[in-house]
């Protein structure tokens, strides 16, 4: 089950959860959390769905449909993620992925300190594996108190671990690296360190693709460090093949092995 935005362009947010899901073998349920205005360019606005609608979407489907994970990505106001943590809480046991969209890859502004305070105590005490990149780690894991605190990635993922979380995974994709350096870490510190070549196109919806690869990798009961391995594996691949549907970013194939070579980078619409 997916708790997220709409996203028109079908690039990020609810759609791309539902398209890796689906592709990842498992039968997505979608909760949305607010409808925006967008295109593959950036955000420019989003209205968070009224909290009660939000956990009768949920209740609804938990009362009808077994769920084997939970994916969280933007959740669009303070109410909403206090809805969801209490959802959440009714079910411990079940896998619980967070993916903190905090800014659209353009930079607009998604989550502001109230909302990141709620995920802080909210939710991250329920996340079994939490996966923001290295902007949004070390935004969470600032010090507001310390206007000198500049924590390097592997303190943030400490910080987050301190929270309540039982796995971190921080993606570099914003570091100045020669590849993309993903590392997972756990109470014992690093897990699994992964460096991926860079691609040159700017991509609308990785990190939603890299969340929904994982929960749905858990919903069939693979463990945490072999299901962020696959999960990797399955994002470089859709990012590889992906295209430019639009005048703004590059979109992740999700469906990337549905289609033969032939076809090329080609979409329709």
């Amino acid at each position: 089950m997916s708790f997220a935005a709409t996203d028109p362009s079908g690039g990020a947010g609810l759609q791309a959860d539902i398209l890796t899901i689906a592709s990842m073998g498992c039968h997505p349920l979608s909760v949305v959390t607010a409808i925006t205005v967008q295109d593959t360019s950036g955000v420019d606005d989003v209205m968070p769905i009224d909290p009660d609608w939000v956990v009768d979407q949920a209740r609804a489907m938990l009362e009808d449909v077994p769920v084997a994970a939970f994916k969280i990505g933007l959740l669009g106001s303070v109410e909403n993620i206090a809805a969801i943590a209490e959802v959440m809480a009714d079910y411990p046991d079940i896998p619980l992925v967070l993916d903190p969209v905090l800014a659209s890859g353009r930079g607009d502004e998604l989550a502001n300190e109230d909302m990141l305070d709620a995920m802080r105590e909210l939710l991250i005490p329920q996340t079994t594996i939490i996966t923001p990149n290295s902007m949004e780690a070390r935004r969470l894991a600032l010090n507001d108190d310390d206007e000198n605190d500049d924590p390097g990635l592997d303190e943030c993922a400490k910080r987050l671990l301190r929270m309540g979380c039982e796995y971190v995974l921080i993606t570099g994709t914003h570091e100045h690296t020669p590849k993309v350096i993903n590392t997972l870490y756990g109470e014992r510190g690093v897990i699994r360190s992964d460096s991926w070549a860079r691609l040159s196109g700017i991509y609308h919806g990785s990190g939603c693709t890299l969340a929904s690869a994982i929960a749905a990798l858990l919903a069939q009961d693979v463990d945490v460090p072999e299901a962020v391995k696959e999960a990797q594996e399955y994002t470089w691949q859709t990012l590889s093949a992906g295209f430019r549907p639009g005048m703004g970013q590059h979109i992740p194939d999700r469906l990337f092995w549905a289609r033969g070579e032939e076809n090329g980078p080609e979409r329709p619409n």
